[in-house]
């Protein structure tokens, strides 16, 4: 079924303390995407949700979870899978905060990169939820440092993300040790063969639930093109950033170099700028992160992979500094901005004629517009010609 509004959330009865930890946040209406899962979860059936990022699918699941946790119980009785270690650790983040006001309620994050002894501590303390990437999931499996036997709740988030990288076997040797699994869980921003097949197998009369980019979810973002010289392409950063009063912007580069090179250009420009990617130890990539979340960083530059899972509510701005090489990566890109109902805006340089016509493609494959715009003689973001 296709869903399209929110609704209240104390109409889906839910319990005075989750209540109270969304009445915290400052959440009184679900995303539609809530509004679908919630009440199939909570009535223990298997949901198969396809939603565009940024939707809300965190609290479509971890409600359902949350309030299904039994607080006395030392068995782990939900299992989280994420396909990156950085969304891994977001999913924790937003599930503590929902349980917070429930102090029986004990997670852990296990993911690689981190130490398997402090994951090992931290099992010790007999977590009831278990958020984690598939592979360091089966390593702790095939030390026994959990059990996963007694587990009701399975959700896969980002289903075709995970099993595109690979983990399709991670993924199904896990499920296979849950034979006490009530419901499961499969989140995706598309249904592809792969994430059809894992639902054909472990799925039974699985509610399907669709969320549209329609005008009313679709974010608010702005799109722009500039085209500049490569020389160009740092000032135009830097001018961006000020003429547009940008205090927290997100920048994308396709390369793991331009990453590096883009952030210490600004800071050399007195840009208060870090980057992220796969070759910076994992405990740094956290601190940054942790920076831009907290809202202590103003830029931050990353690759697609290396980015994914972090979700910030007020991002002002995305900059694409390269443009993407696939459709995929631009619409989660842009996606960082624009939430939570506030308009964004993404802004993409173009330097030459392929890089051109891949972003024409995009925005035609995509259902953007993306405007062409450039800097006036006074300094002034105005219209350009298309070409």
């Amino acid at each position: 079924m296709e869903i399209t509004q929110g609704v209240r959330f104390d109409t889906l009865g839910l319990s005075q303390e989750m209540l109270r930890a969304l009445e915290k946040k400052h959440y009184e209406v679900s995303t539609p995407i809530q509004a679908g899962c919630i009440p199939p979860m909570l009535d223990w059936q298997d949901v198969t949700a396809k939603a565009p990022t940024g939707t809300g699918k965190t609290f479509a699941f971890g409600i359902p979870i949350i309030e299904h946790i039994d607080q006395d119980s030392d068995q782990v009785q939900a299992a989280i899978l994420a396909p990156t270690r950085e969304l891994a650790m977001q999913i924790t983040s937003e599930m503590r905060d929902l349980a917070q006001f429930r102090p029986g309620v004990r997670l852990v994050c296990l993911y690689g990169g981190q130490p398997i002894g402090k994951q090992i501590d931290a099992l010790k303390k007999k977590p009831q939820i278990v958020v984690a990437t598939p592979g360091r999931l089966g390593d702790h499996l095939k030390r026994r440092t959990v059990r996963i036997d007694q587990v009701q709740t399975v959700i896969l988030d980002e289903a075709d993300r995970m099993l595109d990288m690979g983990f399709i076997h991670d993924v199904t040797k896990i499920l296979d040790q849950m034979k006490k699994r009530k419901n499961l869980g499969l989140f995706s921003a598309t249904i592809s063969r792969e994430v059809m097949d894992i639902a054909w197998v472990y799925q039974r009369d699985a509610v399907e639930i669709t969320v549209r980019a329609d005008e009313e979810n679709k974010p608010d973002i702005l799109q722009y093109r500039l085209e500049v010289n490569m020389s160009e392409k740092v000032d135009t950063v830097e001018r961006i950033l000020e003429r547009e009063h940008l205090d927290r912007v997100m920048i994308f580069c396709n390369t793991k170099g331009n990453t590096e090179r883009v952030a210490k250009l600004l800071q050399m420009r007195g840009v208060d700028a870090q980057c992220i990617h796969g070759d910076i130890p994992q405990e740094k990539r956290e601190k940054v992160m942790a920076r831009f979340r907290r809202g202590e960083l103003r830029v931050f530059v990353a690759t697609d992979v290396a980015a994914r899972g972090i979700d910030v509510d007020d991002v002002d701005a995305v900059i694409n500094y390269d443009v993407p090489d696939e459709n995929e990566y631009y619409v989660h890109r842009i996606g960082r901005t624009g939430r939570a109902k506030r308009r964004g805006a993404a802004y993409t340089l173009v330097s030459d004629y392929p890089g051109l016509v891949r972003l024409n493609n995009i925005a035609r494959h995509t259902g953007n517009t993306v405007q062409p715009v450039k800097f006036d003689e006074a300094g002034e973001l105005v219209p350009a010609e298309d070409r």
